[in-house]
């Protein structure tokens, strides 16, 4: 990627010396009177800049308009911005295009405040399917309930005539009601699986409610979608992260099916995102054979494997992250590793042998500290120039291994939504002492750490812009709690824009190509219809992507 990068620069200024000074190649798009960001350099305080000339996929011109006239002819494309501002493209560091996909699709139950409305929206979708067809939901918390124990089967009482599934919001639990129980043959007698558990009552007999590998028990049942099912889903999840001004995103688990459908979408001319590839470690087969051709780049660089995606743990809302201490709100119960610290070791070591990059699902304090041992040993016995180790989450981290991410250079790939979404009731689940290492963003700026930022879409929304207004405020929609929640650790409106643009670069291999704006690199750029940078904190809620640039090409335009 350096190289071409070097070649385009090259090209340039070959192609301005050939043409003379006043005479350049025309461009194809022309942004001009607008206030331009670069994040160039330490600061990214307005440089003065109002127009980019783009060239096919490459910024040719950066500057003011006077100059950016120079590159107009009779097939560019002028736009007159109106005093809106000009971002590096922005980039969803973790996200699950096909898990948004689908949940564009099935029964939505974000936001939901009992178990009676979960109830009534599975009801309503039920009234449209067969009996006998699965039915898929996601998003329940039971968090945002009056009784905020786990539902059981029985509160799903009434759809009987469909096997019913239904995904927390954070995906590491599964809700079943008695039809999809009996479907899958989960009794009292069916063990625990390895990283997973089924919650039972005082009886041993399950409650309908799976956590983390559990989960399996269904998945194996249920139809894997088709390959219509999967283009659909994902041209979708595509042309919403455009919609909301992202350029790119780091899918955290691609299946092999999920590469076959974005491989379809990019032999259309439909792959309106750069997509960074963290390649699904449950399937080593699929893995393996790209350990053993090395790292693959396809559509122009829009389509890259080159990263491993493991998990440690599970999640806090369903208290299936690995904690050093049992959970506050349950003393009998320290969490789950998913996979153990031997098999995190041995994933690791191979993928760096090959040059591949891990990732690894991080949440509870004792998560990261088997993760970073495990990186550790690794790089140990494989040592790597620049392994750029990546933890997913890392979102109660022990103080004593804070310093180990600057230290190992390992990225912290983190979520400022989930902070936000946990606070109410993250205290009641790890105690006052363990949240001094709690979504820690600023002590993790501070120590030299690299952090990137992503939202974990659908368990989060997908909008960049509410992340960066939970890393600038650490409050909910509403302004609660007055002054943020662990106000120390708040952000300012241009480090948290770094996070979801030059971290994210830097943890995709990407920072030659992106990331910034200046002459020579990719044209992805995002646009919003105000000042994010100056704007008063409430107002970057109602602030909007007015056009999305990926390669050269709008992707998306807002109508007035």
């Amino acid at each position: 990627m350096a190289i071409r990068s070097a070649c385009c620069l090259a090209l340039i200024a070959l192609a301005a010396v050939a043409c003379g000074r006043d005479a350049r190649p025309p461009a194809d798009l022309i942004l001009a009177n607008g206030i331009v960001h670069t994040f160039a350099d330490s600061k990214s305080s307005n440089e003065g800049y109002t127009a980019i000339a783009v060239s096919r996929d490459r910024i040719v011109y950066l500057g003011d308009d006077t100059g950016a006239r120079a590159y107009r002819g009779q097939k560019t494309r002028w736009v007159d911005l109106e005093g809106k501002t000009v971002l590096p493209g922005l980039v969803d560091a973790h996200g699950h295009l096909a898990n948004l996909g689908r949940s564009l699709e099935e029964v939505r139950l974000v936001g939901t405040t009992s178990r009676d409305d979960v109830l009534q929206r599975v009801r309503d979708v039920q009234a449209d399917i067969p009996p006998g067809q699965w039915i898929h939901g996601r998003g329940w918390d039971q968090n945002d309930w009056a009784d905020a124990t786990f539902p059981t089967w029985r509160d799903l009482a009434g759809t009987e005539a469909n096997p019913v599934y239904l995904d927390r919001i954070d995906g590491h639990a599964m809700w079943l009601n008695r039809t999809a129980l009996e479907a899958c043959e989960i009794t009292r007698a069916t063990p625990d699986p390895p990283g997973g558990r089924i919650v039972r009552d005082a009886t041993g007999e399950p409650t309908g409610v799976l956590i983390d590998e559990a989960e399996k028990l269904v998945e194996a049942r249920v139809a894997a979608p088709s390959d219509a099912d999967l283009d659909r889903r994902l041209t979708r999840a595509i042309a919403e992260c455009n919609r909301l001004g992202l350029v790119g995103v780091h899918d955290a688990g691609t299946s092999e099916a999920v590469l076959a459908s974005l491989r379809r979408i990019g032999q259309r001319g439909a792959l309106t995102l750069n997509i960074y590839c963290m390649l699904e470690s449950d399937e080593p087969a699929f893995v393996r054979a790209f350990f053993a051709k090395g790292i693959s780049s396809e559509f122009d660089g829009s389509l890259v494997m080159r990263c491993l995606k493991l998990r440690a743990d599970g999640a806090l809302g369903s208290r299936g992250a690995a904690l050093l201490r049992p959970y506050q709100d349950d003393p009998g119960n320290e969490g789950l590793l998913v996979d153990p610290p031997d098999s995190l070791l041995a994933w690791t070591r191979e993928a760096l042998r090959a040059g591949f990059q891990v990732g690894t699902h991080a949440i509870g304090d004792r998560g990261n500290r088997v993760t970073f041992d495990a990186y550790q040993q690794a790089l140990s016995e494989v040592p790597t120039n620049d392994a750029r180790l990546r933890i997913e989450h890392c979102q109660v981290v022990d103080l004593a291994d804070l310093p180990r991410f600057a230290s190992m250079g390992v990225i912290a790939s983190m979520q400022p939504t989930h902070a936000t979404s946990d606070m109410p009731w993250a205290e009641a689940r790890v105690g006052n002492d363990r949240l001094a290492g709690a979504y820690a963003w600023r002590t993790l700026l501070d120590s030299g750490a690299t952090v990137a930022f992503g939202s974990d879409f659908p368990v989060e929304a997908v909008d960049p812009l509410w992340g960066i207004y939970s890393a600038v405020t650490r409050m909910d929609h509403e302004g609660n709690p007055p002054g943020g929640w662990m106000p120390g650790q708040c952000l300012t409106a241009e480090e948290a824009v770094r996070a979801f643009t030059v971290g994210a670069a830097y943890a995709a291999f990407d920072e030659n190509d992106a990331g910034t704006i200046e002459v020579g690199k990719r044209a992805d750029l995002t646009v919003l219809d105000r000042g994010l940078l100056t704007i008063a904190p409430r107002e970057i809620l109602d602030t909007r992507a007015a056009m999305t640039i990926v390669r050269g090409r709008v992707v998306y335009e807002a109508t007035r």
